[in-house]
């Protein structure tokens, strides 16, 4: 009998920690939407895609932000720099990855498409604060 609850016991503490390193990841596959930093680790290797990661930091002041669109079934993923409006460094950094500058955009940005039909990057200017927003819209 003591034996048992030993081994009961074990399993419970083993499930336990389990559950307490999963719950955050699990939370944040199912969250609607997330605001965070580089510095949130966590956040920041789990949502952030790769172009996002390894785009030219034009400002010392920036956050990103996850929004999960359920109606068209799109993902927004963007980073916003404060404090300036000067694209150049992104959009040489967009060429160099292989996008291509559109004609025309859905909103008021400039927009960029890879080979990947179902991406599109948006790069817009906000007034108030001053900012530049990059988004990353996949569309499924």
């Amino acid at each position: 009998m003591r034996k048992s609850f030993k081994v009961l016991g074990s399993v419970i503490i083993v499930a336990a920690a389990a559950l307490t390193y999963a719950w955050p990841y699990m939370a944040m596959e199912f969250a609607g939407s997330a605001h965070y930093t580089e510095q949130n680790k966590r956040e920041y290797e789990f949502y952030t895609p790769d172009l996002l990661k390894k785009m030219p930091r034009i400002s010392p002041r920036y956050d990103f932000d996850f929004v999960n669109i359920t109606g068209p079934a799109s993902h927004v993923y963007a980073v916003r720099y404060y404090g300036t409006d000067d694209s150049k460094q992104i959009e040489t950094y967009l060429n160099a990855m292989g996008y291509q500058k559109q004609r025309s955009c859905h909103i008021e940005a400039v927009c960029w498409r890879s080979a990947d039909p179902q991406e599109t990057v948006t790069v817009s200017t906000l007034d108030s604060p001053k900012a530049l927003l990059v988004s990353v819209i996949y569309n499924y």
